[in-house]
């Protein structure tokens, strides 16, 4: 594996936020649990999403655990709680349901770099990421009806649209274990590499993708996701198409003309067919 010098953005409790060339690496540092996350390590989590989606030198983003045994095994079910995940405050919470939507709607791709088990939330938030590369001992499935849980959102129906119902059915319901390679023949897994290529790999396509116009893979990440995110989806579509609009000339005209209190010209303006 080549050693490359990883620079850190910015130091929290339960997870590790570097950068290398262009590529923000979150890391849910919790190996002694697999990896599993407590509500501070989602919280940290969102707050390392909501920096790269603000930073213009952060091109790609990836998610990854601690270790060679977990990318994240779910909720730590030692803090687990009537009402969802307890945090130091006291309060229940389901806040990683918050981060998948982040993950969803963020505006670059992201990438799940799986390295050892995705169990139950830790399978979910793989799902959730615009591409899966895994290393060869990575471990995929569902424990939630075993454990007194489930996830009947993004984790059911899109899980569903990737594997098709039958076999989410059979993941749900049998909460099995798959292979690396087993995943990748259900379509969950987009290559799987011996584990230390791992990091080579997912370098690798994160600066293949960062020769392609950014604007083209935002508009196509939110074009795939809006049919199955309904008036999320659309919403999110609708504010790039949006954002678009506002660096034409034609815009640009009626803001101006608001500002010079006239009447805007949008005659010069095409009208293509």
């Amino acid at each position: 594996m080549y050693m490359r010098n990883w620079t850190t953005i910015k130091e929290y409790k339960e997870i590790l936020f570097d950068a290398y060339n262009g590529i923000a690496r979150i890391t849910i540092n919790r190996p002694r649990y697999r990896n599993a996350f407590t509500p501070l390590t989602v919280a940290e989590m969102g707050d390392a999403l909501r920096y790269c989606r603000e930073a213009q030198d952060i091109c790609v983003v990836v998610l990854t655990g601690a270790g060679d045994k977990a990318f994240c095994s779910g909720g730590d079910m030692h803090v687990k709680g009537r009402g969802g995940y307890v945090g130091g405050d006291g309060v229940p919470r389901l806040n990683v349901l918050d981060v998948q939507k982040q993950i969803r709607s963020l505006p670059k791709p992201v990438i799940a770099m799986v390295n050892g088990y995705a169990i139950g939330g830790g399978h979910v938030l793989h799902l959730m990421c615009d591409l899966t590369i895994a290393s060869e001992n990575a471990i995929f499935g569902q424990t939630g009806p075993k454990v007194g849980s489930f996830d009947a959102g993004f984790g059911a129906s899109y899980l569903a649209r990737i594997v098709g119902q039958k076999k989410a059915r059979e993941i749900w319901f049998m909460c099995r274990q798959y292979t690396a390679a087993e995943a990748e023949r259900m379509g969950m897994v987009n290559k799987v590499v011996p584990f230390d290529k791992l990091e080579d790999e997912v370098v690798e396509w994160a600066e293949t993708m960062m020769e392609r116009s950014p604007l083209a893979l935002r508009m196509i990440k939110a074009g795939l996701n809006a049919e199955l995110d309904g008036q999320a989806g659309i919403q999110e579509l609708a504010g790039d198409a949006t954002m678009l609009y506002y660096m034409l000339d034609e815009a640009q005209e009626g803001g101006r003309a608001f500002l010079e209190k006239r009447k805007p010209d949008f005659k010069k303006y095409p009208k293509l067919p």
